[in-house]
């Protein structure tokens, strides 16, 4: 997996002819939240440190529950990514 982030906000009207409905302001409000499942706490850091490098901005601060560690961020256009691993152990129960 990569991040590529696109500046949607640039193609707005473009982007206004794909929906019905009214397009938010996501500097203000969360349209979605996206989830990503990693294979390792080092492959979510890689992927939010790119993020943040390609124009991102931190959401939360990573949380970590022994089981389960996640961090976020939000791309260029203001939408909230969580990008997260869970140990294969507890999901195989």
């Amino acid at each position: 997996m990569s991040v590529d982030v696109a500046d949607l906000e640039r193609h707005r009207p473009a982007l206004a002819g794909h929906t019905r409905r009214e397009l938010c302001d996501t500097a203000k409000h969360t349209e979605a939240l996206f989830a990503l499942s990693c294979g390792s706490r080092a492959e979510v850091d890689g992927m939010v440190n790119k993020a943040i490098a390609a124009g991102g901005k931190h959401a939360m601060d990573p949380q970590d529950h022994g089981f389960m560690y996640g961090w976020s961020f939000y791309d260029p256009d203001g939408h909230h990514w969580e990008v997260l691993w869970m140990d294969p152990k507890v999901r195989q129960q």
